[in-house]
């Protein structure tokens, strides 16, 4: 018993001074004139009780005395103690905790243990459990997934090129049902895709799911910060699952995977050892059997299996599945052309012109492309595989959505109004150039000049033109502003009269 004995109000006091302001007990007694000796007693018995802060909102001050004071003097015999097994299996429920457990035992049995010897009892218990069923996981919360150190070898019939299958293993916290396949790599497709079908296998999503810091989840590895691979951050997003890395050099951290793992090796993988495989799915087909056993397989040390807990336990709370699973995205950070388009794979896909110049993200899947800026989603395309351009005029600034509206039959309609002259040197014009829309901009320019000089001055000009072979907008222009459209057409007889000489060769020599 402490020397001192205080009220409750004090006592409440005390722990939440310790436990919420983190104070240490010789300011704890300055605050509430006691000693720091009895601090230290009242904070062991809190402790030794089970108790944390906040107290639970329906502890009153008498079951907080019972809890501090009347362990000490209490003696039970074996036939008042609880059903360790049944309070184990109770605790992977949600919303299920000791405390809870604690009253609805003493209610069945008011001659029974406290509930800081409840606490020792049951702590003793789980010590007696295997290791991957001591740690208490709630049911549907958790998913552990790693890679099993064992590989298992294949060769490529057409190449004889051998490889070495990568295992994936996923298991579930609270009833340690587990998935196993195998896959070409643990890079990130594979990473990804590996992930989905646990998904399927489980027939559910749990809430968390809780990596090691591999490279194809974790961009960063960090204690508190770890930086998530955006792609795997995005199947995250439409699983609607939190992502909650190891730490660092904490293998307890992934404890019920660790030791899957293990089990998986032994009683799925080494039984596969002597026989030889010429693909991944031949190694898929031939884990199937061996794991469906494996999650069969009895408790050594308590009742049922990871298939039975599963079914009782998992199976009823895991979130649905969405009703498509993740397709596969690349995310790439790409800068903005001065174009307003962006390049991927020798494809060019346009953006709001007002991004011009920016960074952004792009998410990539075999049938779209999309753009983010600051998570905001601004473009989005069908994917395509060839070279070239994909535009929406609601990108184009105005100039350049009244430019695209124009097509080499709209400007040849155009001119056809003004003369065959004018028609057929728009043709021309256009033929000259790799690309009609390098034309388009000059061709506009030659049709306007009519309504500055006359239709009639412009069919003149252009048939001038066409004689002269000068297929450009400042020829016209020229021959406008010069008035030279009035002068008679060069014809054959006013060319210059052809120089003869027995060096020179002569137009027919290139024939």
């Amino acid at each position: 018993m402490p020397r001192e004995r205080l009220t409750m109000r004090k006592i409440r006091e005390v722990l939440r001074l310790k436990w919420e302001k983190q104070l240490s007990n010789c300011v704890i007694g300055r605050s509430c004139s006691v000693s720091r000796e009895t601090v230290r007693n009242y904070i062991d018995r809190a402790t030794k009780a089970g108790l944390s802060w906040p107290l639970p909102s329906d502890l009153d001050d008498a079951q907080l005395e019972n809890l501090l004071f009347l362990y000490e003097t209490r003696r039970v015999t074996t036939e008042h103690l609880p059903n360790w097994q049944w309070v184990h299996q109770e605790l992977k429920k949600r919303g299920v905790s000791r405390y809870l457990l604690w009253e609805e035992y003493r209610a069945s049995d008011p001659e029974g243990i406290g509930y800081s010897r409840f606490c020792q009892l049951f702590t003793q218990y789980q010590g007696k459990l295997d290791p991957v069923m001591r740690q208490t996981h709630r049911a549907g919360e958790t998913l552990f997934v790693d890679y099993a150190g064992m590989t298992v070898p294949w060769c490529d019939q057409v190449t004889g090129e051998c490889f070495e299958a990568q295992i994936f293993v996923a298991s579930l916290g609270a009833s340690s049902y587990t998935f196993a396949e195998a896959s070409r790599s643990q890079k990130l497709p594979d990473w990804i895709a590996s992930h989905a079908h646990a998904f399927r296998f489980f027939g559910g999503v749990t809430e968390v799911v809780v990596p090691d810091n591999l490279k194809s989840g974790v961009n960063k590895a960090h204690r508190y910060d770890p930086e998530i691979n955006p792609t795997y951050q995005d199947l995250a997003n439409h699983y609607g699952v939190a992502v909650l890395p190891a730490r660092p050099n904490h293998p307890q951290d992934k404890g019920t995977v660790e030791i899957n793992v293990k089990g998986i090796e032994q009683r799925v993988l080494a039984p596969l050892r002597h026989r030889q495989f010429f693909s991944v799915a031949e190694v898929n087909a031939a884990i199937r059997p061996l794991l469906e056993a494996y999650n069969a397989r009895p408790f050594q040390k308590m009742p049922g299996s990871r298939l039975s807990e599963f079914q009782t336990v998992d199976q009823p709370v895991l979130k649905a599945l969405p009703c498509q699973p993740y397709e596969y995205a690349q995310w790439k950070k790409v800068r903005v052309g001065i174009d307003y388009h962006i390049a991927f794979e020798h494809h060019y896909y346009s953006v709001p012109h007002r991004y011009l110049k920016q960074e952004i993200d792009c998410r990539i899947t075999k049938s779209s492309l999309q753009c983010f800026i600051k998570g905001k989603l601004v473009a989005a395309h069908p994917r395509c595989y060839r070279k070239g351009h994909t535009t929406l005029k609601e990108h184009m600034p105005k100039s350049h959505r009244e430019y695209a509206q124009w097509t080499p039959e709209r400007l040849i309609r155009w001119a056809k109004q003004t003369g065959p002259a004018t028609e057929q040197f728009i043709q021309s014009l256009i033929a000259s150039r790799p690309q009609p829309q390098q034309a388009f901009r000059a061709c506009l320019g030659v049709l306007r000049l009519g309504k500055r000089y006359s239709n009639e001055r412009l069919e003149k000009a252009s048939a001038r033109a066409l004689a002269l072979g000068t297929l450009s907008y400042k020829s016209i222009e020229s021959i406008l502003k010069h008035g030279l459209d009035h002068q008679p057409l060069p014809s054959v007889s006013d060319e210059t009269p052809a120089i003869t000489h027995e060096h020179v060769r002569g137009r027919d020599y290139y024939h």
